[in-house]
């Protein structure tokens, strides 16, 4: 399974209804996600959500996730 893929599985595991877009560029990534639980949210607690998720995959000194440069949380309504 690519980097890719691991992430938007976490990231799927963690937010059942997440809807969510990876674009890569070596060990950096921006990701997208869409999802109705970050209604309400504040923007730090929508992030919180995804960087929870995606810990395990930047974490120790041969993490495969270096970086996320941009992260997007969004509401379905607000596409």
């Amino acid at each position: 399974m690519s980097i890719d893929e691991q992430i938007k599985a976490h990231i799927e595991k963690a937010i059942p209804d997440a809807k969510t877009e990876i674009i890569s560029s070596g060990r950096h990534f921006s990701i997208t996600v869409i999802s109705a639980v970050f209604e309400g949210k504040s923007p730090l607690a929508k992030q919180q959500l995804v960087y929870s998720s995606i810990a395990p995959l930047m974490s120790g000194a041969d993490a495969p996730v270096h970086a996320v440069d941009t992260l997007k949380t969004l509401v379905p309504s607000a596409q």
